[in-house]
């Protein structure tokens, strides 16, 4: 026997043989360039175009858990935003309170018979000894009313285009107005003495 015959016969490793792999089998297929990078011991993707090759072993950044991304993140987020009945009851009560401020300053147009209404209501036999003296703190009641329910409408339609929570809000405006207006028309009630004797001998 020759030494040629003992010897084990030295061949370099097959490209395409048994011990490629499929992945690097495709990937000498169809991109020949990244035989260089086999050879260097880099991870190759099936799809060599679709992204950039990562060094084998390189830690691959993952989303952080409990935290959603892409398509279903954004879809999640939109339907925890408040819907039609958030928009439905924000608009019905602005409109409410609309009609409500129209109706009040129609009736405090006359505030001789409003004053007298509202005493008879309470139970005081009074009547407003001057109703034109009045005048003053009446359209400053009224305007209180008219420019309160503007900002609360422009404040709710603001928070609603947002896609937050805008119901409340005209709520609380009708409250906080309401009030500042009535603390101005009872004014000149509580200082009519016609008024405050009726109030005194109620109370005594």
């Amino acid at each position: 026997m020759s030494a040629s015959s003992t010897e084990p016969e030295s061949r370099p490793r097959p490209e395409y043989g048994e011990y490629a792999t499929i992945e690097e089998q495709r990937a000498r297929i169809a991109q020949p360039d990244v035989t260089a990078a086999l050879d260097a011991g880099e991870a190759v993707r099936a799809d060599p175009v679709s992204a950039p090759v990562a060094p084998a072993g390189s830690p691959v950044a993952e989303p952080a858990p409990g935290r959603p991304v892409g398509p279903a993140g954004k879809s999640a987020r939109a339907g925890a935003r408040p819907g039609a009945a958030n928009r439905i009851a924000t608009l019905g009560l602005l409109a409410y309170g609309l009609v409500s401020v129209g109706s009040t300053v129609i009736s405090l147009g006359d505030f001789g018979t409003y004053s007298s209404t509202m005493l008879s209501l309470m139970g005081i036999d009074a009547t407003l000894a001057d109703p034109d003296a009045a005048k003053g703190w009446v359209f400053a009641g009224m305007l209180v009313l008219g420019i309160g329910w503007l900002l609360t409408a422009v404040v709710s339609w603001r928070v609603m285009r947002r896609g937050r929570l805008s119901w409340w809000i005209p709520l609380v405006g009708a409250l906080v107005f309401s009030m500042a207006s009535g603390a101005l028309i009872a004014v000149p009630l509580t200082t009519d003495p016609g008024i405050m004797n009726a109030l005194s001998n109620l109370a005594g």
